[in-house]
């Protein structure tokens, strides 16, 4: 809960000095740095296909963000940090869940959450008068604990390295989320960068499931 609070903090203080698509090519760091910790620390074992995965999930999202490549000087260290608190979250939840069910897992880190942000509310406290922007914190509240939930689930039934190149997919939708809200029409590259990145999450679970039906040597 701790760290997902962080995290979050983080990535508006990223957000407010470093642009979307430079900020999004950092934390995408995230699965490969998850990747190889999970083998150090979750003592989990990744073929070299399952690392050319993941290695083309992240080509394909800078193929998405294209980063500018601007020095922006000490601002950088907040994605950078938000990189490392989200991938101590990911390996955390996926260690949980071999000792706890997901219901468990999201019930307290939902609640610590809640406790640490309920003791700042005094200190960063801003009156909000408009129901439209009660509407939003709400409505983002459910959808951020809903996939907290399902990335509990998800690290039930699948080591930490086999998910990790699905969490690519979170830039198409981001993508799409861009396109309705902002008439914001993808180009080529872009369209280039998703196809890759859901033929590597594809090409995951297909070669996952196939290890998984072959017979114990």
């Amino acid at each position: 809960g701790a760290l997902l609070v962080v995290t979050t903090l983080l990535a508006y203080l990223s957000l407010r000095y470093i642009p979307v698509g430079e900020f999004t090519a950092i934390v995408m760091v995230t699965p490969l740095t998850v990747t190889v910790l999970s083998v150090v620390l979750l003592k989990e074992r990744v073929v070299p296909l399952q690392w050319l995965l993941v290695v083309g999930g992240f080509v394909g999202t800078l193929v998405i963000v294209r980063p500018g490549g601007h020095d922006f000087g000490w601002a950088v260290l907040f994605p950078l940090a938000c990189m490392a608190c989200n991938s101590a979250f990911q390996l955390l939840t996926g260690r949980l869940a071999r000792v706890d069910n997901a219901s468990t897992t999201h019930f307290f880190s939902g609640w610590v959450g809640a406790l640490l942000l309920t003791l700042a509310l005094p200190l960063i406290w801003t009156t909000v008068a408009s129901p439209w922007l009660w509407l939003l914190m709400l409505t983002m509240g459910v959808l951020a604990a809903t996939g907290h939930f399902l990335l509990a689930q998800a690290y039930q039934h699948a080591p930490a390295s086999t998910l990790m190149p699905y969490l690519y997919c979170q830039v198409g939708f981001a993508v799409l989320a861009g396109w309705v809200a902002f008439s914001h029409l993808p180009d080529g590259w872009t369209l280039s960068g998703i196809g890759l990145i859901v033929a590597c999450g594809a090409g995951s679970a297909w070669f996952t499931a196939r290890r998984k039906s072959l017979p114990v040597a």
